[in-house]
């Protein structure tokens, strides 16, 4: 298990230096505009496509993150699920994974917040792909395609796509890891998730707890990590997050997220909105529907 912490620690030690770098993510929208406005000034073609290629460097870094981040978090549930124990003893067992658990969230959370204010990663990216398969500029500089091949930029159009594209890809992940370990029990992942989403909620309630936080930072941390856990549990288990049998608290859960400003909950909400499975089922109980509407 030191060899897991080792191997996702490497993986959350470059995480802040990825949510630096899309926080500064400036996008070309006025290059691009000038070339499509002037299609014959060769000069202004030559500045967009300069400008942008940089960038679809930068979006390819961000996208092969999001790969490592899967293979990590594969490996602490690998660890936070196998036989003997039951979820709540691996937790309390193996408190520096459950962290980096609560890390990757934390973590997936906020880029997919930011991503969510960047409309320009997508009309960068497609104005990108339009210009290679017109391949109008004679001298273009064609170099990119070593680094971002046809398949590679399939791959990050759908990535980039999604609302919360990293969510999705860790939504997968654990779907993928259910799937593939067939003689483990489904309970044992699902526990973990939910076990996580209720030591938050508690966290959130209480207010002898949030008084020690001092910091909207701790707060910030519970509430991502809460959320996370929920999108999770809602892709893996057959019958979601939300119906009655459920073992997350979903109303309490949603409650204590209504509580807090309006600008830090936004895009948990929307998250909560669009990135999970079952909101919309028939099972789900109306007043929790009317709570996120």
């Amino acid at each position: 298990s030191s060899d897991v912490w080792n191997q996702v620690n490497a993986v959350l030690q470059d995480s802040e230096s990825i949510l630096s770098g899309l926080q500064a993510y400036k996008g070309a929208g006025q290059e691009i505009r000038e070339a499509i406005q002037n299609p014959n000034d060769m000069i202004l073609q030559e500045r967009a496509w300069n400008s942008v290629c940089p960038l679809v460097i930068r979006l390819k870094k961000l996208y092969s993150f999001s790969l490592r981040l899967e293979r990590a978090l594969q490996s602490l549930l690998e660890s936070l699920t196998c036989p003997p124990y039951t979820p709540t003893q691996h937790l309390e067992k193996e408190q520096a994974l459950a962290k980096q658990f609560a890390e990757i969230l934390h973590f997936t959370l906020r880029f997919d917040e930011l991503k969510m204010r960047i409309p320009a990663i997508q009309n960068d990216f497609s104005y990108y792909r339009r210009t290679i398969s017109r391949n109008r500029i004679n001298n273009m500089n064609l170099d990119i395609e070593r680094e971002v091949n046809n398949e590679m930029a399939n791959r990050m159009s759908l990535f980039y796509a999604e609302a919360t594209p990293m969510l999705k890809t860790l939504s997968t992940a654990t779907t993928n890891f259910v799937t593939e370990n067939k003689t483990l029990p489904l309970e044992n992942t699902t526990d973990v998730l939910s076990t996580m989403a209720s030591v938050c909620k508690v966290m959130l309630e209480t207010p002898d707890y949030t008084c020690r936080f001092n910091s909207e930072d701790t707060l910030l941390f519970c509430m991502r990590v809460m959320v996370g856990v929920i999108i999770l549990y809602d892709h893996v288990h057959p019958n979601g997050a939300f119906n009655k049998s459920s073992k997350i608290d979903m109303k309490g859960c949603i409650k204590v997220l209504k509580e807090q400003p309006a600008d830090n909950v936004e895009g948990l909400l929307n998250a909560l909105k669009f990135t999970t499975k079952h909101l919309h089922d028939e099972s789900t109980p109306k007043n929790i529907r009317s709570m996120l509407q």
